[in-house]
């Protein structure tokens, strides 16, 4: 199994990014994948869960409204829209998906955000 991000990188405050995770290695569309962040001297919490089928839930009450998780099975892609970015947004971007009760975590993306 094999997660890798991209697209993370520094950002004005209300600006936007993309991020992207490369799945392999596994039965991709079977699971759902979530992406993960975390914070200087933060721990790393759950930003959204993107279900098999595309649709994103358990948004992190901090990103409500403003970004977007979606994937294309096609593809083995995973994305995060984020919109609206605030300095509270910058720190790590991970994707994270369990499989055969083992998880798995990419290297993750910095995300910064900065005037």
């Amino acid at each position: 199994v094999q997660l890798v991000e991209s697209g993370g990188g520094l950002v004005q405050p209300g600006g936007s990014l993309r991020l992207s995770c490369a799945a392999s290695g596994f039965t991709f569309s079977s699971y759902a994948i979530s992406w993960y962040r975390q914070a200087p001297g933060k721990e790393r919490e759950l930003v959204t869960a993107v279900n098999s089928l595309g649709g994103s839930s358990n948004y992190v009450n901090s990103v409500k409204g403003r970004f977007i998780g979606s994937r294309d099975n096609a593809k083995n892609m995973v994305y995060l829209q984020m919109n609206s970015l605030k300095l509270e947004d910058t720190g790590v971007y991970y994707c994270h998906v369990w499989v055969n009760r083992n998880d798995y975590w990419g290297q993750g993306t910095q995300v910064t955000v900065s005037s």
